[in-house]
């Protein structure tokens, strides 16, 4: 789904990204709160591998990992070490890691990704849709005009490819549509992507869940994001129904964007 502005996006602004110090907080919320949080609806123990964000590496997902593996899933990560971006650089490696996780344990792999990694979890549903169980993204920007990032220059120092160089055809898939069940967490004060990137075209199998007041870096600690992850994660296999914004979290989410 693509703004319906003529103006090109911009990436968040100073004051945002400024504001990315509060993720901090989140993550303290998330651990005064984890007897709470451990009172989210329980996995099957099917596998679900994480994908972490540009610059960071498994550690970064530990906590959101420990908490799945408590909830009843085979969290794993991604074992590639840092992320140094690359969505062309890593599809490989990725694609292989996904059939490892599959033929290991013979299940459907449930994907999260947290910003990039969440355009990696995008790439690999398109790739082996018969592998992936689900797809959930936090703030990844897969949507419209991509470059609207304050992480560009980064990205494109450290993965050599540059984000005006990806093939149009790339960005109309990872854009459109998913063969699998698939959400997009996000939040409208991300200091680090534009939000309306991470909006996906809402469809019987897919949903954008809102965070109020989440930073970037808070999306892969924030509760309010865990609570999420952890109920999208517990529907059945092969079913779909749309996201229950009551709970103990129910403040922090916004209704359903209007299409």
């Amino acid at each position: 789904m693509s703004d319906s502005s003529s103006l090109p996006l911009q990436p968040p602004s100073l004051g945002l990204l400024l504001a990315e110090a509060r993720s901090v907080l989140e993550l303290n919320a998330s651990l005064l709160l984890a007897p709470l949080l451990l009172q989210a609806p329980r996995g099957d123990g099917h596998p679900v591998l994480v994908l972490p964000g540009l610059l960071a590496s498994d550690l970064s997902t530990v906590p959101m990992r420990k908490l799945l593996t408590r909830l009843g899933y085979q969290s794993i990560g991604w074992d590639l070490g840092r992320n140094l971006g690359g969505v062309y650089r890593m599809r490989e490696q990725l694609r292989q890691r996904l059939e490892q996780i599959y033929d290991s344990t013979g299940r459907k792999v449930s994907l999260v990704g947290w910003s990039l990694g969440g355009v990696y979890a995008r790439d690999l549903a398109l790739y082996r849709p018969e592998l992936v169980r689900a797809v959930i993204s936090l703030g990844s920007p897969f949507s419209g005009d991509v470059t609207a990032t304050n992480a560009k220059r980064v990205y494109e120092l450290l993965s050599g490819e540059r984000l005006e160089d990806i093939d149009l055809a790339d960005i109309k898939a990872l854009g459109g549509d998913l063969p699998v069940p698939t959400s997009s967490i996000y939040s409208r004060t991300d200091g680090i992507v534009n939000w309306r990137t991470s909006l996906l075209r809402p469809s019987a199998t897919a949903e954008n869940i809102e965070v109020h007041l989440a930073s970037h870096i808070g999306l892969v600690v924030n509760p309010a994001v865990l609570w999420a992850i952890a109920d999208r994660l517990a529907q059945p296999e092969g079913s779909f129904y749309p996201f229950d914004r009551t709970g103990p979290f129910a403040l922090a989410y916004a209704a359903p964007l209007m299409e």
